[in-house]
């Protein structure tokens, strides 16, 4: 059962009658309107989901009133009633922005399908906004982690270029987030209600690339059963991506520099020239002009992507970032399961920052994802963080450092204090040896696990566990660069 509201406008009482009854059983709530001008009055105070009106009426007619829609309440749907003579005007009329049009005699069941069939219409392009706006948000560059000087100079300039339709070419480590840069400019730009299309060039094999870029005609080549619209052409009026560029054959660089010269193409096999509207931002791990030197990579093309350059730097020249990201892929990974760490001591964090993050910001994320999972506590430890990342830090946290034994002084010392020193002495090393992981620590030493966190505590070779925090309901949009 529906519950749009519907406007019937009709000269005939029976036909607004008849529809009008219908509409209602099917669970619309219905008005009726005699003519044009009652319906312009109706719509002035109320809003209608659909209005179905006749093209001939007098005073004002349904042309009138598909004008006063469009012009005043666009939302609202309108349909066009036709009588014998009038298809010309009901084709205008779809012209002017009218759904579709229904002819005399109406049938009572084909009322129903169209007015269904448009309300699915107007749900499919509402959710359609809805995802847009989602994902402009997500990708914005306000939304992308870090307080660093580099990253700072990053924002700057995604902003100045974001807006211009100069190309752009994104240079850096695999992981330091060149996607979401490239998703930033376009969302921040004039073309964010347009496509972005992106294509991975590395990632589709050379004799098949060619016709992902520029499509193929029906019969180009075996297999090619139907015409195919490739990325350029799904693009057009948005924005392009080409990721990896760097690993495009020399024979497809040709190509691709003709289309940022020219803005044309053809498909292969095709002979007509298409003309495309385009933004085209590039992205590579490689170092294209040591490429160039080398001709792997035509100079020429460099130059023409090259136009404005963007250098991500990598996780390890921005480690006072880390903080932030962590925090961020916390939020994100803990929101809505309350059983998931969603906090890290102070030990952990200096972990994770010594860490020189080979795999940049995806590696941090990842990781980040495992621990929120795994961890036993809601606060993760160094305990949970994986061995490779703790051996590998090049800081080894203070309470897992060996000191030396306990060697009685000339002058004498206290018994029980010598045999704390010692006892300490001893849970340090079972630290050491087992890489912070308590469990296997007090294995070695012959107690309960418990116990040796007791004995840590009493030491203050640990800090008291903090007190679980509620997972922060902050938005965290996309991944983070």
């Amino acid at each position: 059962m529906r519950n749009e509201t519907v406007l019937v406008v009709d000269d005939v009482p029976e036909i607004r009658t008849t529809m009008s009854e219908i509409l209602k059983y099917k669970g619309f709530a219905v008005d009726q309107a005699t003519d044009g001008q009652e319906a312009i009055d109706l719509l002035s105070g109320r809003f209608y989901d659909i209005v179905l009106t006749d093209i001939a009426m007098p005073r004002k007619d349904g042309m009138e009133v598909l004008q006063y829609i469009k012009s005043n309440t666009p939302d609202t749907i309108c349909i066009m009633i036709t009588g014998f003579g009038s298809i010309e005007g009901a084709v205008e009329a779809l012209r002017l922005g009218a759904f579709d049009y229904l002819s005399k005699p109406i049938k009572p069941s084909e009322v129903v399908v169209v007015i269904e069939k448009a309300l699915d219409v107007r749900d499919l392009k509402r959710e359609n906004l809805s995802l847009k706006e989602e994902l402009q948000g997500r990708y914005s560059f306000d939304r992308i982690v870090g307080q660093s000087q580099s990253i700072k100079r990053i924002f700057n300039l995604v902003e100045k270029v974001a807006h211009t339709d100069s190309t752009v070419l994104i240079t850096g480590e695999s992981g330091t987030g060149k996607e979401l840069i490239a998703h930033a400019i376009h969302y921040s730009s004039g073309r964010k209600a347009r496509p972005f299309v992106p294509i991975n060039c590395a990632a589709i094999p050379e004799e098949l690339l060619e016709s992902e870029l520029f499509g193929h005609e029906k019969g180009a080549f075996t297999h090619a059963i139907r015409t195919r619209i490739g990325r350029f052409e799904l693009a057009n009026k948005g924005t392009i991506f080409l990721d990896e560029i760097g690993e495009m054959s020399p024979s497809l660089q040709v190509k691709l520099l003709r289309v940022l010269q020219e803005r044309c193409f053809e498909r292969v096999g095709g002979v007509k020239t298409i003309n495309v509207d385009i933004r085209v931002v590039a992205a590579t791990n490689i170092d294209l002009e040591e490429a160039v030197q080398k001709g792997r990579f035509r100079e020429d093309l460099f130059y023409r992507l090259n136009v404005i350059p963007i250098q991500l730097p990598p996780l390890r020249e921005r480690k006072g970032d880390i903080p932030l990201l962590v925090e961020h892929f916390l939020q994100k990974f803990s929101r809505g399961n309350p059983s998931y760490a969603n906090a890290i001591d102070e030990e952990a964090l200096k972990i994770l920052e010594a860490y020189d993050w080979p795999g940049n910001v995806r590696e941090l994320e990842n990781i980040v994802e495992r621990l929120v999972i795994l961890a036993n506590e809601p606060v993760i430890t160094i305990t949970d963080i994986p061995e490779r990342i703790v051996s590998r830090s090049g800081s080894i946290p203070l309470v897992i450092k060996s000191e030396p034994a306990a060697v009685l002084p000339e002058d004498g010392m206290s018994l029980s204090a010598a045999v704390e020193q010692f006892e300490k002495t001893l849970i340090l090393q079972a630290l050491d040896r087992t890489n912070g992981v308590k469990n296997r620590a007090a294995k070695l030493l012959k107690m309960n696990r418990t116990t040796l966190i007791e004995k840590m505590k009493k030491m203050k070779m640990m800090k008291p566990r903090a007190a679980r925090k509620p997972a922060k309901d902050k938005k965290s949009g996309g991944a983070a660069a």
